[in-house]
């Protein structure tokens, strides 16, 4: 019997179909964990499970500047998320104007600003903006390009988001009597929301990612105090297993947030 393409992408898997796909996850599962099993014998090789190289982790001041450095890596992301998610929304009105003096600028801006690598835009700041002087503490070199560079992002799935509203919805809403703007902000944009939530979040944690090129600007975020305890103890495995938790607790917390957030709007 012919199935529709519908049926085919989303509908329930057919007995062969199940067999293939268990087989494949044991298959991949197996050589995951050949592995994870080869990484912990070769870290073992290296004397990189010895005690003296995790002794300090039982000492109050090196979680205490763990945490300082976590501080940091949230207070820049959450401003980068902001700048992000508020510039991205400007943008996208931008591109969505009928005026071309008003859209081709927000075009070109977006796609200069996802073209342009994140680590560059913080080169800009560091080493050329003080050069004709304009100086920003590091802080801001480091939250405002991860910021900038995210809002073009954010734009875009915006838009994603707000093409996928039917058209049914912004006729209905016209013909009601409401003008452009009331149409977008309170019939298309609620609804588009529904559909780029874990998308955001997604972008959301890669800003929480980019907050690593803290290192450059010499900023005391996560992975910056992870650097400094390496120098100090000698003990790089250890270290950056405990930093690789912390920032998957954070993404973790970002996902579950996402959830709670997301789950009114069906």
């Amino acid at each position: 019997m012919n199935r529709s393409l519908e049926q085919i992408l989303f509908g329930d898997l057919g007995s062969a179909a199940q067999a293939i796909t268990r087989a494949v996850s044991v298959t991949v599962a197996a050589t995951l964990l050949v592995l994870a099993a080869g990484i912990v014998y070769r870290f073992h090789a290296a004397d990189q499970f010895e005690g003296r190289l995790w002794e300090f982790f039982a000492w109050r001041t090196t979680w205490a500047f763990l945490g300082n450095g976590l501080l940091g890596t949230l207070a820049s992301a959450a401003a980068a998320a902001v700048i992000a998610l508020v510039l991205g929304l400007v943008l996208l009105v931008g591109r969505l104007s009928r005026l071309r003096l008003v859209r081709w600028p927000a075009v070109a801006i977006i796609e200069f600003l996802r073209g342009v690598p994140t680590l560059l835009l913080i080169y800009v700041c560091f080493l050329v903006l003080p050069s004709v002087g304009i100086k920003m503490s590091a802080y801001w070199m480091l939250t405002l390009p991860v910021g900038l560079s995210t809002a073009a992002v954010v734009a875009e799935v915006y838009r994603a988001g707000v093409l996928a509203v039917p058209r049914g919805q912004t006729d209905a809403a016209r013909a009601l009597g409401l003008n452009e703007a009331r149409v977008f902000a309170h019939v298309v944009f609620p609804q588009a929301l529904r559909y780029i939530v874990p998308a955001l979040v997604a972008q959301l944690v890669i800003v929480v990612k980019d907050t690593t090129f803290g290192y450059v600007v010499t900023y005391g975020e996560l992975m910056q105090n992870a650097k400094v305890l390496i120098a100090n103890y000698r003990s790089l495995v250890p270290v950056y297993l405990a930093v690789a938790v912390l920032y998957c607790l954070v993404n973790y917390g970002l996902s579950r947030a996402s959830r709670r957030v997301g789950a009114p709007m069906h």
